[in-house]
């Protein structure tokens, strides 16, 4: 393994864009992100669908949650933000569904 703690440059060499290596892992971190809010409010819709047998309700959140996280991947500003709404209504849904 390579040892970094004596490296010139923190690290990276004079070749190496260590801004551009940074801004790459902001953005694997928010597509990651966001990528995790998506497959959970999707687990999340087939639940009010399966167990509250409320499928036009779990279709109506899975799109919602599609729109929400193309909103976010469209506007990095927004993070995680639309994406945690939308799982958040199908949570409330499953809860409070009859």
């Amino acid at each position: 393994m390579a040892d970094t703690k004596h490296a010139p440059h923190g690290g990276y060499s004079p070749d190496m864009d260590g801004a551009a290596h940074e801004a790459m892992y902001q953005n694997f971190l928010h597509f990651a992100t966001v990528g995790l809010l998506f497959a959970l409010g999707c687990v999340a819709g087939l639940a009010v669908g399966g167990i509250r047998h409320a499928w036009l309700s779990a279709i109506l959140g899975i799109i919602i949650v599609h729109i929400a996280a193309a909103m976010a991947l469209i506007a990095p500003s927004l993070k995680w933000k639309p994406g945690a709404a939308a799982l958040a209504l199908l949570i409330a849904m499953l809860l409070f569904y009859s």
